[in-house]
């Protein structure tokens, strides 16, 4: 699935204030606040205007270790999160985004912690302030009945009980709804995840399997993503699922569909092709980034979607009506490892870095499967734009709309006409490797295709991605 200054008597009074806070929250919940040794609190927002109030600031996170107990028939969650991260400024108190879930206890390293809650934040204030550069671990223990959250155009996401368990799953947010996060792509970690339910579910997640064990009716279920992940790309599928495990090219090969939906059937027959098609588009955009593959099918009508959760991306019903396979939507999400989840945003405005190129990965696979070549569709899809709608910054409304999937697209296929195919892979595989695991924006693309090509290129990406006319055809 994105100041102003203070004059001499105005900083006095904000000082002033400051210190009162402070002490009323030194009385109340132990607080830290600004101090004479410029400690301050982090943000509360990551700031991007796309997602307000997701993210914060101030910190950055390194790793989660997350264990936790679902339970379907109460629909109850029970966890621990133990969050690695580094204060990125001198830091009294800090926010995590968490939304409905009751908090027990919060220790930063060694020392219990005050916290409260506010509007899906979690605001931390450890016993000691936190010096920029340090690192340091934040333990909660949290629990509750997890809830879903309106996912925008794409309609509900988070954490859904389900028929036979749960499905935590949506863009732009849904992490927040099942863990206490630092929920926006600009910050990756890494994953350990522990998920403990009754015997005979599955659990799924991101990454590679460990080893399970059972007691007392319970299975836990281990994952462990060691590449850098954007939060919205975690997932967690519990339920009476047909497990396939396996390997390709050396790495586990993890597949799952309901157990309701045939054995053989177009679900199973589509992520069947999971390795062939990720082959075809290492072929295209170099190696594959992660050290796994796979794919989950999800049997809930209300997730009507797909996603490119991060190895592992996990596909909604409709995609197979009928009982059919749809390799072009495979295509689609595989080619995310590449563009969105190794190679991140770092604003959701730039959403379209995502988009665009997965969506010019069907037209590239369909014409390999023997379908219509690229240029022919992108000739169609030529004719069929609406100019008026720009790709970048298209506004939180239109984040999945058609100016950011196949305008995108255009763009794409345009800087290959322009470019040739030689130079224009060459620049692809540039941006794949050297970004690879990080965050980027749309003039990190213009700047690094302007190196590789040694030629001036920003007219030809502000034409096809925001003008308002139809382009010159290359």
């Amino acid at each position: 699935m994105v100041q102003t200054g203070r004059t001499p008597v105005g900083s006095r009074l904000a000082a002033a204030a400051v210190a009162l806070t402070c002490v009323i929250g030194l009385l109340a919940t132990g607080c830290t606040g600004d101090d004479s040794s410029g400690f301050r609190p982090g943000g509360a927002d990551a700031g991007d205007p796309y997602v307000p109030g997701r993210g914060n600031g101030g910190y950055d996170v390194t790793h989660y270790d997350l264990s936790v107990r679902y339970d379907p028939s109460s629909d109850r969650l029970t966890g621990r999160a133990v969050i690695t991260a580094t204060a990125s400024q001198d830091l009294s108190r800090f926010n995590l985004d968490l939304a409905g879930l009751d908090v027990a206890a919060v220790r930063v390293g060694d020392a219990a912690a005050a916290h409260r809650r506010t509007d899906g934040e979690l605001v931390v204030t450890p016993r000691d302030g936190l010096p920029r550069g340090r690192s340091f671990t934040v333990a909660v223990d949290y629990a509750g009945v997890p809830a879903a959250v309106d996912g925008g155009p794409l309609g509900s996401g988070g954490f859904l009980h389900t028929t036979d368990g749960a499905v935590a799953l949506g863009q732009p947010d849904s992490a927040a709804t099942w863990f206490p996060v630092n929920d926006h792509p600009s910050d990756k970690a890494t994953y350990e995840l522990a998920v403990t339910v009754p015997d005979g579910l599955a659990a799924l997640s991101n990454g590679v399997p460990r080893p399970k064990s059972s007691a007392d009716g319970w299975t836990t279920w281990r994952w462990s993503e060691r590449a850098p992940m954007a939060s919205y790309l975690s997932t967690l599928v519990i339920g009476d699922y047909r497990v396939t495990t396996g390997t390709h090219a050396g790495r586990p090969m993890i597949t799952a569909v309901p157990a309701s939906l045939p054995p053989n059937g177009g679900a199973a027959r589509s992520l069947a092709r999971t390795g062939a098609i990720a082959d075809f588009l290492a072929s295209r955009f170099g190696p594959y980034p992660f050290d796994s593959y796979g794919g989950i099918v999800v049997a809930d009508e209300r997730i009507g979607y797909a996603l490119e959760t991060q190895s592992r991306p996990v596909y909604g019903p409709a995609f197979f009506g009928a009982d059919r396979p749809n390799l072009s939507v495979v295509a689609h999400e595989l080619a995310h490892q590449w563009f969105g989840d190794s190679v991140s945003l770092s604003r959701w405005s730039d959403i379209w870095l995502n988009e665009g190129f997965a969506s010019y990965a069907e037209w590239l696979w369909e014409e390999h499967d023997g379908g219509r070549t690229a240029q022919r569709t992108f000739e169609i899809e030529y004719a069929a734009t609406d100019w008026s709608q720009p790709s970048v910054e298209p506004g939180r409304e239109r984040m999945f709309g058609r100016a950011v999937y196949k305008r995108g697209a255009l763009a794409v296929h345009a800087l290959r006409r322009t470019l040739g195919d030689d130079l224009f892979f060459r620049v692809v595989r540039a941006w794949t490797s050297e970004r690879a695991a990080g965050n980027a924006t749309t003039p990190d693309l213009v700047a690094l295709a302007e190196r590789v090509a040694d030629r001036q290129l920003r007219p030809l990406f502000d034409a096809w991605l925001v003008g308002g006319a139809a382009p010159t055809l290359p």
